[in-house]
């Protein structure tokens, strides 16, 4: 009762928590067990297969989590809707995974990685185990993050420099759509009118409209960043092809 008692909580959960540690752990070792299975067992059809179930499983796990608050909870359509952008990713990835579409991947790669990690470093999650907010976000975060990894690994897609003006684009694209939404539903989403209440990246970036701006200025640079590793690793294996 004791060792049940870490991990069950009524409020947010906080950073270094065991209810923050523990799915990280869980996320990665299954990832890395699924990617090695899938290289070394799967057929491609099956490797296919495979990742777009798994793309379901996350997309249904927040549909299902949105419907059952709106039965049950005090569902508001101003604040709760699965708009914020690793909703977003969660409801479109069943797409991706279908489709497989290589520029549907230069955009998701920086954004999930870019995003959606941030996400998993300083968790917002309202309520924490064993509540479906916990298995929702972790899910939603965890899985995103597993997906994308897999394409990387598994069907070996890498993205380019050109890639990273593409996903920036892209993402000025939802920012102006989340301008217009939020103006009309005088909501919050994407947090460009005010910050998450829980810790975040965003703390260190002044109070709102600085933080909006900061965080424009940084999102070449990191996404960038998350670029590094692909072009070193191009440029290893051009040196030791020669």
């Amino acid at each position: 009762m004791g060792l049940l008692a870490l991990f069950i909580v009524l409020s947010k959960v906080t950073i270094g928590s065991f209810q923050h540690i523990i799915p990280i752990l869980c996320g990665v070792i299954g990832a890395v067990f699924v990617i090695r299975y899938a290289n070394k067992s799967f057929s491609l059809k099956q490797k296919q297969k495979a990742i777009h179930y798994f793309g379901w499983f996350v997309s249904l796990t927040l549909i299902g989590f949105h419907v059952y608050r709106m039965l049950f909870d005090n569902y508001n359509f101003k604040t709760d809707l699965p708009l914020y952008l690793c909703s977003v990713l969660a409801l479109l990835i069943p797409v991706f995974t279908y489709y497989r579409k290589y520029w549907m991947f230069e955009i998701l790669v920086f954004w999930i990685i870019g995003g959606t990690l941030q996400g998993v470093i300083t968790p917002d999650i309202a309520n924490g185990f064993p509540s479906f907010d916990y298995f929702r976000y972790w899910t939603v975060h965890l899985g995103l993050l597993s997906i994308i990894f897999y394409f990387i690994f598994v069907f070996k897609m890498k993205p380019t420099l050109r890639s990273v003006f593409k996903s920036f684009l892209a993402l000025q694209v939802y920012v102006v759509l989340m301008v217009g939404l939020n103006y009309v539903l005088d909501s919050n989403y994407f947090y460009l009118n005010e910050k998450p209440k829980s810790a975040s990246l965003l703390d260190y970036f002044g109070e709102w409209p600085y933080y909006i701006m900061v965080g424009q200025l940084i999102i070449i640079p990191l996404f960038l960043m998350i670029y590094l590793p692909f072009l070193l690793l191009n440029k290893r294996m051009k040196s030791l092809s020669k």
